[in-house]
Order: structure tokens, then sequence, then C-alpha cells
């Protein structure tokens, strides 16, 4: 079982302009297009993915193969503020879950599931972050 994907879905994708998002670029060979059940919200000027059930909800975003696993997922933890040393509950989890990748195959791979209520966060429908 594979441990080296990661799954991003916000300022981590090709295209922000965001230290993290340069360093993943930097660490990380890009894979594919992705997708995963869940539904998306704003949080702030981040989103964050609560996973689901229903095969009708997707979140969309890109997977990456972490050169150099073990310190990335670190550092990327120490990012969403869900390593060692953060208080719970913390407003991300890491999680390994299933994604299908643009070509329809399916893979597993980390990503940052959102950990916090949602009731006042609005949802984005599309399932985009980047979706107007």
């Amino acid at each position: 079982m594979t441990s080296d994907l990661l799954f991003v879905y916000g300022t981590l994708m090709r295209g922000f302009d965001h230290p993290m998002a340069r360093l993943l670029s930097a660490n990380a060979d890009f894979v594919a297009e992705a997708s995963c059940r869940g539904r998306l919200y704003r949080i702030q000027h981040y989103p964050g993915l609560v996973l689901s059930d229903d095969a009708a909800e997707l979140v969309h975003g890109e997977v990456f193969r972490l050169r150099q696993p073990e310190p990335m997922l670190r550092e990327f933890d120490m990012y969403e503020a869900c390593g060692e040393g953060f208080a719970a509950p913390t407003e991300y989890l890491r999680r390994r879950l299933a994604v299908t990748l643009a070509g329809g195959s399916a893979c597993e791979a980390w990503t940052y599931v959102y950990n916090w209520p949602v009731n006042e966060a609005a949802r984005i429908v599309s399932g985009r972050f980047l979706a107007p």
C-alpha cells in the first residue's frame, strides 16, 4: 500500500503562489488531477474537505508523489496544524483515502480532512476550490 501520494484540493495546488505550494512542487512530482468523495467548504481564504459516503459529492484536486514522504508529511502536518504538539481537536486530520485519478484509476493518498464544525461555513458545491 503506497503512502507517498498526497491529494491536495486547496492552496497547495499548482498555480498557487504560496510558500507551501512551492515547497510541494519542489519536493514532489505531479501525478494527475483527481477527485474524492466529499463536500468542500470555504473556511476562510482556504477550503476544508469533509468526507461523504455520497458518490455524487466530489471534491476535485491534484495528486502528487512525494519524493521523501516522511519529512514532507511532517512539514505539511505542521502547516495544517495537526502534527505532534497541537491540541485536539485539531482543525485538520491527515487521513488516507481513496481517490480517483483523471484517467479513471483509483489509488490511496494522504489528504487533510477538515475536523471542525462547518455550520457557519459556505459550501463550495462544485467541489472545486478555484471555481468561481
